[in-house]
C-alpha cells in the first residue's frame, strides 16, 4: 500500500511540476510540446491576427473590406420573386414563390413568427390593437381593405423595408425571406378568418360540424 501512495505522490508532483498551479506567472518559456525543431515552418508561421495593423496596406488595416457587389457563396438570391417579391415585369407579385410548400407545418411556422414579432403591435388577430397602441404607436389593421387587396409582394417588401412612413421598421434582419412569407401567409389566414361566410365551407363533414345546412 505505501508505494501506492508514493507513485500517486509521485504523479502528483509530476503533473504540478509540468503544467504548473493556476493563475501563477512565469518569466521562462513554457513547455514545447510540439517543439519547431520537430515540426520547422509550422508552428509559428508569420500571420494577421483579426484587427491588427498592416504596414503593406495603404490604409493600414490587415482586415481588408469586401469588394464592391461581392455576394457570399450560396446566396446568389436569383429569384426575384422570393427574395423582392417582384414578378418578372417588376411588379409587386401576387401568390407565392413557385419553391415554397404552403401547408400545415408553413402557416404554423408563419404563426409562431407573427407571435413573436408582429403581435405586440398589430394584435394576435391583426386587427391593429397590440399593447404597443396603448403606447401612441397606431399600427395597421390587416383586416383593411387596402392590405386585403395587397398585393403578396408589396407586403413582403414592407416586411422586409419597413413603411414608408416609418411608422415600421425593416426585419429583414429578424425574419429569413422564407419566415416573411409564412407570417405573410398566415396573415391572409387571419384576414380570411375575419371575413370569412358560411357558404366558405364546402366541406360536407365540416358543414355538418359548424350546424351548417
Amino acid at each position: 500500500m505505501r508505494y501506492v501512495y508514493l507513485a500517486t505522490a509521485f504523479v502528483v508532483v509530476l503533473l504540478v511540476s509540468v503544467f504548473g498551479f493556476r493563475g501563477a506567472k512565469f518569466t521562462s518559456p513554457p513547455l514545447d510540446v510540439f517543439p519547431e525543431w520537430a515540426f520547422p515552418g509550422m508552428k509559428r508561421q508569420p500571420k494577421y491576427k483579426p484587427q491588427a495593423a498592416s504596414p503593406f496596406f495603404a490604409d493600414g488595416r490587415a482586415d481588408r473590406p469586401l469588394p464592391d457587389h461581392v455576394v457570399a457563396r450560396g446566396d446568389q438570391r436569383e429569384d426575384d420573386h422570393l427574395y423582392r417579391g417582384k414578378d418578372a415585369a417588376g411588379a409587386w407579385a401576387r401568390g407565392f414563390p413557385a419553391g415554397l410548400a404552403i401547408d400545415a407545418k408553413f402557416m404554423e411556422h408563419g404563426r409562431e413568427r407573427y407571435t413573436i414579432y408582429c403581435a405586440p403591435c398589430h394584435s394576435a388577430v391583426g386587427d391593429g390593437n397590440g399593447v404597443t397602441k396603448r403606447y401612441g404607436l397606431l399600427p395597421a389593421t390587416f383586416q383593411d381593405d387596402r392590405l386585403r387587396q395587397m398585393a403578396e409582394g408589396e407586403i413582403f417588401n414592407t416586411i422586409t423595408n419597413g413603411s414608408q412612413n416609418k411608422n415600421m421598421l425593416p426585419y429583414a434582419d429578424k425574419l429569413p425571406a422564407e419566415d416573411r412569407w409564412a407570417v405573410i401567409a398566415y396573415i391572409r389566414a387571419l384576414q380570411r378568418a375575419q371575413s370569412g361566410k358560411p357558404s366558405d365551407v364546402v366541406d360536407a363533414t365540416a358543414r355538418q360540424t359548424l350546424g351548417l345546412k
